[in-house]
């Protein structure tokens, strides 16, 4: 049976007893109806993982002790920076999700001029807790000991005028370059743009173009916003990265 993963929030390299966080202990207690002396492996996103033993169960809390720990690198070498104009409904978290197993290391919601998703301040704040409680949930389930970053909301416009170095990406059906055909990528790795799911208007792909990103081609087929995310992701890492 396979031992269950847990993030723990807090470093974990000098503890050698520590409390569960709520979440984690109603996960452990109650979902997974664990007990005393069963076996868990922690992570605190320093890439490190760490065994541990149940000392004390009960509905309010879970005790554990720290055992052995060891460094478990499962990051790809090529960095991938995920931009993405927000989707509706599950398709958001979809991308999210499959994005952080695929190995994406920062994502980006955007809002772009055929964005259909509307949000006040504080569903935005919301949203953004849960989307980052996905991408944990999908390093427990993937084996990733990082958890990348979910950055706050940004308007395109500004997220493509920021350098960093990273190549610049935009998927576009016209494009003269497909992933496979790049030259090659910088150490800073990607910059990847991915559309809403009406696309970007042509004022807004000549702006990308205007803040250095280059054109590629995914294929023949026009593919939806989510799906479009996977693919590339997946692209990349097999041309550059660790898939494959």
């Amino acid at each position: 049976m396979r031992i269950p993963r847990i993030y723990h929030p807090e470093p974990l390299a000098t503890q050698r007893i520590c409390q569960l966080s709520e979440e984690a202990a109603n996960h452990v207690g109650r979902v997974l109806r664990m007990g005393v002396g069963e076996a868990l492996e922690l992570f605190d996103g320093s890439n490190h993982i760490y065994s541990a033993k149940i000392l004390q169960a009960d509905k309010k809390q879970i005790i554990v002790e720290i055992g052995d720990s060891q460094w478990a690198d499962k990051e790809s070498n090529l960095s991938i920076h995920l931009g993405q104009v927000m989707s509706r409904g599950e398709r958001m978290e979809f991308t999210i999700q499959k994005s952080v197993e695929l190995g994406v290391n920062v994502i980006t919601p955007l809002w772009s001029e055929r964005c259909g998703v509307k949000l006040d301040a504080e569903r935005m704040t919301k949203k953004i807790q849960q989307w980052q409680k996905i991408a944990i949930a999908a390093c427990e389930q993937c084996g990733r000991n990082v958890i990348p970053e979910i950055r706050p909301m940004m308007k395109l416009q500004d997220w493509c005028a920021e350098q960093d170095g990273a190549l610049k990406l935009n998927l576009h059906p016209r494009a003269q370059y497909s992933i496979r055909t790049l030259p090659g990528i910088p150490n800073e790795g990607v910059r990847l743009l991915i559309g809403s799911e009406g696309g970007l208007s042509p004022q807004e792909i000549e702006r990308t173009k205007q803040q250095g990103f280059t054109d590629v081609l995914l294929g023949k087929r026009v593919l939806r916003t989510e799906t479009a995310a996977l693919v590339a992701i997946s692209a990349l890492q097999l041309c550059f990265g660790d898939l494959g």
